[in-house]
């Protein structure tokens, strides 16, 4: 991950390429992560489908399913 300060984000801020996350920091502090948005879309879809395992375990803690009651459509 590269790091930048904000007032290289500022003033690079239209011609920025991003290849890979970029820390920005301020005062010497990480302050942002920019990402592109393809990388903020993925993660996004990650986070949902870890929920979505999460919330199943959840439901089989309370009730035991068959393989075929878990995958009837």
């Amino acid at each position: 991950m590269k790091t930048e300060t904000v007032t290289y984000l500022k003033e690079n801020a239209n011609n920025l390429e991003l290849k890979e996350e970029l820390l920005v920091t301020k005062k010497g502090k990480p302050a942002f992560v920019i990402q592109s948005y393809d990388d903020y879309e993925f993660q996004q879809e990650t986070i949902a489908l870890l929920k979505l395992i999460n919330l199943s375990e959840k439901s089989l803690q309370h009730r035991e399913l068959s393989l075929s009651e878990a995958f009837d459509v």
